[in-house]
């Protein structure tokens, strides 16, 4: 308590009493105030003797009544690493308070999901579950509140949004989903208007490739003429060539009688990097070539590799 900064209630100990059951292997410790019996549950997880130590409330304890004499949480600003402990590490993420958040598309980030669910506050803890082989992601994590009276918003909110081809399942980890208070019904509303504002970027935010596909870019008839094909396609490299560095640049073509062929009004640009390529996106997207907008979006590297210009 000491190491971390929890001893906030003055010089000395903050511990009065503490019993030890050795039969069953474990204790009861009296802290000498409400506020560093909280600070004490950040403790949570810690190892002692090369086991991981599991801080609870006693099976008594009324959360409503506690939070009429103090702090209920731990204070955020504890200095856990001064004894192995990080936010979000060893048993933090267990508990009633615990949600589980499964049908996470592989394209989000962790640092996106972090970024959703802290729209409706801090988390206390967070944890994306990988693959121990590959580090990849499996789809689904836990995550739990610094303030817990957030936890059932968040999941009433959170819950049946799509992202891709994917739907989120967002619930308290131990129950199906417990719906909000009446009180909390304001709040509620609030927070879903704010997921509805800003689902849509999660959800079509794409995954970057090195090739950058403009569509709606130039037109059929330009193509026809070699020598207009030839400035169309140094054009394109010089644009594209402001952005980094450029491998290829393809403009598909009407084949040989003048028929159509896939691919023909759009222009293909790979970069030699996705840092390029999303610069590229980014910059040409709206921006308008011979009185066109132009619509920039990232293309499938084996498709584009295997020559298949139609998707």
């Amino acid at each position: 308590m000491a190491a971390i900064g929890g001893n906030t209630a003055g010089p000395g100990d903050a511990v009065v009493n503490v019993y030890i059951n050795h039969e069953k292997m474990f204790a009861f410790v009296e802290m000498r105030s409400v506020e560093e019996a909280s600070n004490a549950m950040a403790l949570d997880g810690i190892i002692f003797e090369g086991a991981p130590v599991k801080v609870r409330r006693p099976t008594d304890y009324n959360p409503a009544l506690a939070a009429t004499l103090g702090p209920s949480q731990p204070n955020p600003n504890l200095n856990l690493a001064a004894v192995g402990l990080t936010p979000g590490s060893g048993g933090v993420l267990e508990g009633p308070d615990r949600i589980f958040v499964g049908g996470i598309p592989h394209f989000l980030t962790e640092e996106k999901i972090r970024e959703l669910l802290e729209m409706f506050g801090p988390l206390r803890g967070f944890n994306l579950v990988k693959d121990r082989e590959t580090g990849n992601s499996k789809g689904y994590a836990f995550c739990i509140y610094q303030d817990l009276a957030v936890t059932d918003i968040a999941c009433a909110a959170l819950n049946g949004i799509k992202m891709g081809d994917k739907t989120l399942t967002v619930r308290r980890a131990n129950q199906g989903l417990t719906q909000p208070r009446p009180e909390q019904e304001n709040l509620l509303l609030q927070a879903q208007q704010q997921v509805a504002l800003q689902k849509l970027a999660f959800q079509m935010a794409p995954l970057p490739t090195k090739v950058v596909c403009l569509k709606q870019a130039v037109s059929e008839d330009e193509l026809t003429n070699d020598e207009e094909f030839e400035d169309i396609v140094e054009d394109m490299r010089c644009e594209g060539e402001k952005y980094g560095k450029l491998v290829n640049v393809v403009i598909p073509r009407p084949g040989p009688n003048g028929e159509s062929s896939p691919g023909v009004g759009k222009v293909f640009l790979e970069y030699a990097d996705t840092e390029g390529s999303t610069k590229a996106r980014q910059g040409m997207n709206g921006r308008k070539f011979g009185g066109k907008e132009v619509v920039a979006i990232f293309y499938p590297e084996s498709k584009f590799a295997q020559g298949e210009y139609d998707g």
